[in-house]
């Protein structure tokens, strides 16, 4: 399972490569193409709750620096 991030970035929000490097600590991968970002999970049982809280350690580290997300698991 994998999950797929686009994001948006404001000129008022912080610098690109902060947000990518905030991404790739938490152990996302670059992509190229439609999205910008992807986590490989590990394992083959996950249930939407532990996507939503991943999610949320998602949003939490990038509060404040306005950012907008859109979050794809398949």
């Amino acid at each position: 399972m994998k999950t797929y991030v686009t994001i948006t970035i404001s000129s008022e929000g912080e610098k690109a490569s902060i947000i990518a490097d905030t991404f790739r600590e938490l152990g996302f991968k670059s992509t190229l193409g439609t999205h910008d970002f992807v986590y490989e999970w590990k394992g083959k049982d996950i249930v939407p709750v532990q996507v939503i809280n991943f999610v949320d350690k998602v949003q939490m580290k990038l509060k404040g620096k306005n950012v907008l997300l859109n979050f794809t698991t398949l």
